[in-house]
C-alpha cells in the first residue's frame, strides 16, 4: 500500500463525519485547506501539511459531537507524530503546531478571535485559551511557527459547505514525493 492509499483509507474510514460543529465533513475541511494552500502558491510541503493538518482527529477515537468533549483531544500531537514517521519536518511540524498557532494568534492579534467559528471558540477553551507572553516567545522560537500560522489561517477558512475541490488522489504525486524525501533521510 502506498502512503497515498494509506491516507485515503484513513479518510474513507472516518472522514465523512461532520467536522465538529461546522457545515463540512472532516474530508471536505482537509481538501479545502489544501486548496487554499495551492491558491496561495504555497510550497508543496505546506500544501500537504494543510491537507493533513487534522489527520490526528481521524487516528484517535474522539466523540463526533463537540458538546461531548470534556478535554482537548490533542489531535495536533497525534497527527504530528504520525506524520513525522512518514514525512519530513516541513510537513509534520506545521501540523504539530497548528493548534498552538491558534492560541498564538488569539494572544497576538486582537482581531483574530473575532473571526473564529463558534466551534473553534469552544475548542480554544479546551486547548488552553490564548497563549501567555512566555508561551508566545516559545512558539516564536519554533522553526516552523510561521508555516503553522499559515496552516491555521487556511484551517479557519476551510469551512465552506458545498465547495468543490480536488480529491485526495489529486494530491497523490505530492504526497508520494514528500514521503520519498523522508525515506532518503533515513
Amino acid at each position: 500500500m502506498t502512503i497515498t492509499e494509506e491516507i485515503q483509507t484513513i479518510f474513507a474510514r472516518r472522514g465523512s463525519s461532520a467536522y465538529f460543529g461546522e457545515g463540512v465533513s472532516v474530508t471536505e475541511h482537509a481538501l479545502q485547506a489544501a486548496r487554499l494552500a495551492q491558491i496561495a502558491a504555497a510550497p508543496t510541503a505546506l500544501v500537504v501539511a494543510a491537507l493533513l493538518h487534522d489527520i490526528g482527529h481521524l487516528l484517535a477515537d474522539v466523540p463526533d459531537d463537540l458538546e461531548e468533549w470534556r478535554e482537548d483531544a490533542r489531535h495536533e500531537e497525534t497527527g504530528g507524530r504520525w506524520l513525522a514517521a512518514r514525512f519530513p519536518p516541513p510537513v509534520a511540524e506545521p501540523v504539530r503546531l497548528h493548534v498552538p498557532a491558534k492560541r498564538f494568534l488569539c494572544a497576538t492579534d486582537p482581531e483574530y478571535f473575532l473571526k473564529l467559528s463558534p466551534a473553534s471558540v469552544v475548542t480554544l477553551k479546551l486547548q488552553g485559551g490564548p497563549m501567555t507572553p512566555s508561551e508566545v516567545d516559545r512558539f516564536r522560537a519554533e522553526p516552523y511557527h510561521r508555516q503553522a500560522v499559515q496552516v491555521r489561517l487556511w484551517d479557519d477558512q476551510a469551512k465552506v459547505a458545498g465547495l468543490i475541490t480536488p480529491d485526495i488522489a489529486g494530491y497523490g504525486a505530492q504526497i508520494e514525493a514528500l514521503h520519498g524525501e523522508l525515506e532518503k533521510l533515513i
